[in-house]
C-alpha cells in the first residue's frame, strides 16, 4: 500500500491469540486492526467524543482475506491506510505482515460509520487523522 496516510502499528501475537495449533485465531486479526485504528484516531480523542458528546464509530462492513497464518511469538506489523468516503463513512485498509514476509498474512477492508446519540447516523466531525 502506498498512500500519504500510512500508519504502522506493531502487534505481538500472544498465546491467548492462537488456536490449539499455535496459529492466530481468525477473529483476532480484527482485534489487531481495531487497536491500529484506535492508535490512528487516538484513544483520548475517541473517549472524549464518546463521553462528552455520545459520538462513536461502528463497523458497517468488513471484508477480510487470510493468506498466511501468523503464529505465537510473531511481532506483526499492521499497515493501515484510510480514506473518507462521504460525510458519514471512513474506510480503512489493513494489512498484517509477518516478520520477513513477502506478502501480507491478512488483508482487510473495513468501513466505519459515525453514530451520534441514540445511535443515529451523523456526519463525521473534523478529526486530525482525516486531514
Amino acid at each position: 500500500m502506498t498512500d500519504k496516510h500510512t500508519h504502522l502499528f506493531s502487534a505481538r501475537v500472544y498465546y491467548e491469540d492462537t488456536d490449539h495449533s499455535g496459529v492466530v485465531y481468525h477473529s483476532n486479526y480484527l482485534k489487531f486492526f481495531e487497536r491500529a485504528r484506535e492508535d490512528i484516531i487516538g484513544v483520548t480523542q475517541l473517549a472524549k467524543m464518546w463521553h462528552d458528546h455520545g459520538i462513536g464509530f461502528a463497523v458497517y462492513k468488513a471484508s477480510i482475506n487470510y493468506h498466511d497464518g501468523a503464529v505465537f511469538g510473531d511481532l506483526l506489523e499492521i499497515k493501515t491506510t484510510w480514506e473518507k468516503q462521504g460525510d458519514y463513512r471512513v474506510v480503512f485498509f489493513h494489512e498484517a505482515w509477518r516478520p520477513g514476509a513477502r506478502k501480507p498474512a491478512v488483508t482487510c477492508q473495513l468501513e466505519l460509520v459515525c453514530l451520534g446519540p441514540n445511535k443515529k447516523l451523523m456526519q463525521i466531525p473534523d478529526l486530525d487523522f482525516l486531514g
